[in-house]
């Protein structure tokens, strides 16, 4: 009983180790390539092909008038997209570079701040206000994420009654897109996080997207 007891608890000191880890090397990965690179990779002319941002959209169901987060925006792929909807759009990153990209892609299209505004945010923290938006959504964001049990009990407090969160991410085998296999997590392993943050109400679609699974949680 007692291993069992010390077993269990060496388990809950290494995951967030790990997590740590995880994400540490995900984000120097990714950095490896310029930031023009990122820019022409997140905007590559074929990814609607395999990321079908129109049908993810129509997933999220009825997003008029919805007030959503979208963290790890990057270059507002789907920040831009969230907003043509109808949502009332945060689009977030730790990075200054995406923050001034999709402020001045913002003001070439035309599109207000109180539609669509930017918002630079620490690794550690979405800095949601409590109750202050009806969606999360991360697409290809939550592998970069340390201490995702404390980071995800934020996002948690920053939903409204009845609020959920997406996560769109790769699927943890070899693949032509995505990171490192290494730096990749199943649905499975994402649901035993974030139910450690506190979510529940799991949904996943395997199935609509290529390289990507979408997973639902309230």
């Amino acid at each position: 009983m007692i291993r069992s007891i010390l077993l269990v608890a060496a388990i809950a000191f290494i995951q967030p180790i790990f997590a740590q880890q995880q994400g540490q090397t995900a984000n120097a990965h990714m950095n490896e390539q310029s930031f023009e690179e990122l820019v022409k990779a997140f905007e590559r002319a074929d990814r609607a092909s395999w990321q079908k941002p129109d049908e993810v959209i129509v997933a999220l169901g009825p997003i008029k008038g919805l007030r959503i987060i979208d963290i790890g925006c990057g270059t507002g792929y789907f920040s831009f997209r969230l907003e043509q909807a109808g949502a009332n759009v945060i689009a977030a990153d730790v990075d200054d570079r995406f923050i001034k990209y999709v402020d001045s892609v913002r003001k070439a299209r035309g599109i207000t701040e109180k539609n669509l505004q930017t918002r630079k945010v620490p690794a550690d923290d979405p800095k949601l206000e409590k109750r202050e938006v009806n969606l999360a959504l991360l697409v290809n964001t939550y592998h970069h994420i340390e201490n995702r049990k404390a980071y995800f009990a934020k996002v948690k407090a920053g939903l409204k009654g009845q609020g959920f969160v997406v996560i769109i991410d790769y699927f943890k085998k070899e693949m032509p897109m995505g990171p490192p296999v290494s730096m990749k997590l199943s649905a499975e392993e994402i649901i035993r996080e974030l139910t450690l943050a506190g979510f529940s109400n799991f949904k996943v679609d395997d199935k609509m997207l290529p390289f990507q699974f979408i997973l639902y949680a309230q």
